[in-house]
């Protein structure tokens, strides 16, 4: 199963979660309206999920990155990002703009409009058909003007689909049916970054029942 494939099932099982959000005017105030994950309502946290899909055909469009070296490798000037698991160390950095991904997800929710789920249909297909003209070695620029490997940065927006879709599925009490592939695929990458972070051995023991996370444990 390649990693667009992974990525399709994973958009769809949100875009699922998503139809099934009641609207302001049918349940005042609505479930739109309530909290969802930290700042966000719930519409933040599906703008900030809808981003997962709409980044993929906003980097697509903005075609190669200069720089890019001959086979599709990244730069060597320290903005090439190798890897899923750098990706998600990178955000998990002292660096990381938590405000800015604040503001980009409610911004995003606001954009969802009164058909979320066919607009984002409709993104989603269109990034689709655009993916699969993209060569294997394609390498996108992605915010901060770092450069990943597509199917790396697919693999990115898997975790995030799958996270934040548990998430609506929680602040809603919607059942979810994410498929049982993006679930490893996200659990695969949130434990590779642990262990690249030196932190494998507390997830482990938690994983098999040793002990419980320490308080706060976080790979993003």
């Amino acid at each position: 199963m390649t990693n667009t494939v992974i990525f399709e099932s994973a958009a769809r099982a949100f875009l699922q979660v998503l139809a099934g959000i009641r609207d302001r005017e049918t349940d005042e105030p609505g479930q739109w309206e309530r909290p969802g994950l930290g700042v966000w309502t719930v519409r933040g946290l599906a703008g900030h999920t809808s981003r997962a899909i709409i980044t993929v055909g906003e980097y697509l469009a903005a075609g190669p990155p200069d720089g890019v070296l001959p086979g599709g490798a990244s730069p060597s000037d320290g903005s090439g990002c190798p890897d899923a698991e750098t990706y998600l160390l990178d955000l998990a950095g002292a660096g990381a703009d938590h405000e800015a991904v604040a503001a980009r997800g409610t911004a995003a929710g606001e954009a969802l409009g009164d058909d979320p789920v066919g607009s984002l249909t409709e993104t989603l297909d269109r990034t689709l058909v655009t993916l699969a003209t993209q060569p294997v070695d394609r390498i996108v620029s992605v915010v901060g003007g770092r450069t990943i490997p597509l199917a790396e940065y697919l693999r990115t927006r898997v975790f995030e689909l799958v996270v934040h879709t548990i998430d609506l599925s929680r602040a809603t009490g919607i059942p979810h049916a994410i498929p049982v592939r993006a679930l490893e695929e996200a659990g695969g990458l949130a434990a590779r970054a642990a262990a690249r972070s030196g932190r494998g051995d507390a997830l482990l023991l938690a994983a098999t029942g040793r002990g419980p996370l320490p308080e706060g444990f976080s790979v993003v």
